[in-house]
């Protein structure tokens, strides 16, 4: 059975029992290790493996072949995506008026499919007067030191950059997780777990869930295997990814979960970032 999710530490930890044969009448897995703009685009042209990991922004495109599972993926609190800046006077200490420093300006993103491009997108409209300048797609890994060296005025960060902006000597502008979760009271979307819709889906939820449990139950087990796909991550930094973005609603969306996603997707319908969906399409058990 073919899948692909990203090499981050929390795809690994999950997935390392599925992929390894310890899950008791799950099937072989064929795996691709793939960043989530790719299987973002891989999902919406309908040409990747019949389950994958994407972001929640990219949900609208895909609903009507693709379900979403509700174990498996990223959605928390205190997980959010940062804006960053190497100017210290933009720093989150400083009051909202500093904010108009931004109009204009040249912001680096990892994808325009992303839940942290939509985040960025409706903070933005809220917060900068006139608007962001030019938006520059990168891979997440090249933003922290694209604006370090002033190739840009600032950055979109995901992932372990949570941990390690301040190596490269940048400041906080904002926390959009947290700005979500004041003024929506709901957690952050930020990875989903998908499969085509003819494929036997509480199957494939409960194998994964089984891994998730494994993996918790023997978290030595996959260290070798998450550490080779860590990008020479610290064993600290790996570690404190895991423990943010491995949490409940990894091994249940819940009906806490299901109200996240509907909100940022009603949002972001509304300006007109995403397509409007069925919200039937998102129901589980199909």
């Amino acid at each position: 059975m073919k899948i692909a999710f990203s090499p981050c530490p929390n795809d690994t930890f999950v997935f390392h029992a599925l992929v390894h044969g310890k899950i008791s009448g799950a099937p072989e897995w064929d795996v691709t290790y793939a960043d989530i703009h790719i299987t973002n685009h891989w999902a919406i042209d309908r040409v990747g493996p019949d389950i994958m990991k994407i972001s929640y922004a990219a949900l609208p495109w895909v609903l009507e072949d693709y379900a979403l599972l509700p174990c498996g993926g990223a959605l928390g609190r205190g997980c959010g995506p940062l804006v960053l800046t190497r100017d210290s006077v933009l720093s989150s200490n400083n009051s909202s008026s500093d904010l108009s420093a931004l109009s204009g300006k040249r912001i680096a993103v990892p994808s325009e499919r992303s839940t942290a491009y939509l985040l960025f997108r409706l903070w933005a409209a809220r917060n900068i007067p006139g608007g962001v300048g030019d938006i520059v797609v990168m891979p997440f890994d090249q933003i922290m030191p694209a604006v370090r060296d002033g190739e840009i005025d600032a950055g979109l960060v995901i992932h372990e950059a949570r941990f390690t902006y301040s190596n490269y000597n940048l400041s906080k502008i904002v926390d959009l997780g947290s700005w979500w979760e004041t003024t929506t009271g709901h957690p952050i979307p930020l990875g989903a777990i998908i499969a085509k819709r003819d494929m036997d889906l509480p199957a494939l939820a409960s194998w994964i869930r089984s891994s998730l449990e494994y993996a918790w139950a023997h978290p030595e087990e996959s260290k070798v295997y998450i550490a080779e796909h860590a990008q020479e991550m610290a064993p600290e930094v790996t570690q404190a990814h895991i423990d943010l973005y491995v949490n409940s609603f990894t091994a249940d969306l819940g009906t806490e979960g299901y109200e996240a996603i509907s909100a940022l997707l009603e949002q972001a319908a509304e300006a007109n970032l995403v397509p409007k969906i069925n919200p039937d399409l998102l129901k589980w058990p199909y």
